[in-house]
């Protein structure tokens, strides 16, 4: 279980800043604007972008930014850029790489088979 409410079967991912738990979450809107921020013609072209390794540290703060507007919160890349990321560049990229696969992808469930609101 995701730790200060994130729930990964709604794509969120927890990401400390300043010393402050954030949830972030992709949705559409803001998909749709880091699509353009990234100049990538499709998701496709995102997702592998990541999964191939073929990012920059500024894709990153971008996403991020992303899930943070995606999530409620009015951080700007600027702002992230500025911001102490519990666990440094690896764990913003971490972050990252598993904000963007839970936005396509249904989590593994703990030890069971069942979704959210399935009877157990």
């Amino acid at each position: 279980m995701q730790p200060f409410g994130a729930n990964p079967w709604r794509g969120e991912v927890t990401l400390t800043l300043d010393g402050r738990p954030f949830v972030l979450r992709l949705s559409l809107g803001a998909l749709a604007r880091l699509e353009a921020q990234l100049q990538v013609g499709t998701l496709v072209e995102l997702v592998q972008r990541f999964e191939t390794g073929g990012f920059s540290a500024a894709d990153i703060l971008a996403l991020l930014a992303a899930g943070l507007e995606g999530g409620g919160c009015d951080f700007t890349a600027s702002d992230l850029a500025q911001a102490e990321i519990a666990g440094g560049p690896v764990a913003a990229a971490r972050a990252a790489a598993e904000l963007l696969a839970r936005s396509f992808a249904l989590p593994e469930a703990e030890g069971a088979d069942t979704a959210p609101g399935s009877r157990t």
